[in-house]
C-alpha cells in the first residue's frame, strides 16, 4: 500500500486537493482510504464520504495532534489495509508550524497557500523541509511576482521537493500529483520506520492539566527566554 502524508498550514486547500487527486485515483480503478487527523472537530470526513471511500477520523481532544497522530500510526494502517486499499492518505490538522509528521518511505506533502505570505517557507520548518512535494494554492489570487517570489522562497528552503501549483477548486495540479502518488513505491507496514524529524518537545506541567500562571507551577520540560530592554524612569 502507498502511504501519503498530507500536511500544510491551516486554510490552506488541503482537502479540496486531496478530493480531486483522489478522485482521479478512483476514476482509474485504485481503492483510496483516508484518515483525517485533526483536534476538536473537522467535516472533511463527510466531503471524502461523497467519493464513495473508506474514511476515518481521530480527534486528538487536549493532545497534541502530532503526538497523537504518531501515536496512532500502525492501527490506521491496518484500518486501511482491512480495506484492501491501495493507497492511504493521511491528512493532518496543519496547527503548528513546528509540526513534523513526514514518514521515511512514505509520500509526504506540504501544502502553502500564496495568502500566506511570501515570509512563510521561513517560518514552517519540518513540515515544509521534509516534504517530498511541495504544492502551493491560491497562486491565482495574487500577482505574478508574488507568485515568483513564494515559490523562489519555498525552493531555498526545501532544495530536493518537487514544487507544484495547485488549485482545490479548478483541479489544477490534481494529474500531476496523482501521477507522483501512482509511481510512489509501496510499503508492507510503518512500525519501525523513522520520523524524518523530531516532533516538537512535550509533557510540561501544562501539558498535564495546570492551569495556574507562574514559575512555580511550571515542571517538565520547560524553555525560558530572558528579555532584555530598557528600564523606564
Amino acid at each position: 500500500m502507498k502511504v501519503v502524508i498530507i500536511t500544510g498550514t491551516s486554510a490552506s486547500g488541503k482537502t479540496s486537493l486531496m478530493y480531486k487527486v483522489i478522485k482521479l485515483l478512483l476514476s482509474e480503478a485504485v481503492k483510496v482510504a483516508v484518515c483525517k487527523i485533526d483536534c476538536l472537530n473537522t467535516t472533511d470526513d463527510e466531503k471524502y464520504a461523497e467519493l464513495g471511500i473508506p474514511v476515518a477520523v481521530g480527534l486528538s481532544d487536549y493532545i497534541c495532534p502530532d503526538h497523537y497522530y504518531v501515536s496512532n500510526l500502525e492501527e490506521i494502517f491496518d484500518w486501511a489495509k482491512g480495506f484492501s486499499s491501495q493507497v492511504l492518505v493521511i491528512e493532518t490538522a496543519g496547527l503548528c508550524n513546528r509540526c513534523a509528521p513526514a514518514i521515511d518511505g512514505c509520500l509526504n506533502i506540504c501544502v502553502l497557500d500564496n495568502l500566506s505570505g511570501v515570509d512563510t517557507p521561513s517560518k514552517v520548518g519540518p513540515l515544509l523541509t521534509t516534504a517530498d512535494v511541495a504544492v502551493i494554492t491560491k497562486g491565482d489570487i495574487v500577482s505574478q511576482a508574488e507568485r515568483e517570489v513564494f515559490r523562489h522562497r519555498l525552493s531555498i528552503v526545501n532544495t530536493k521537493a518537487i514544487i507544484l501549483n495547485a488549485n482545490g477548486l479548478t483541479g489544477q495540479g490534481a494529474i500531476k500529483l496523482k501521477n507522483i502518488i501512482l509511481n510512489w513505491p509501496d510499503i508492507d507496514g510503518l512500525e519501525h520506520r523513522t520520523l524524518k524529524s523530531s516532533m516538537p518537545a512535550a509533557v510540561c506541567s501544562y501539558c498535564t492539566g495546570e492551569k495556574l500562571i507562574g514559575s512555580k507551577y511550571q515542571m517538565g520540560n520547560i524553555r525560558k527566554e530572558i528579555f532584555w530592554g530598557r528600564q523606564h524612569d
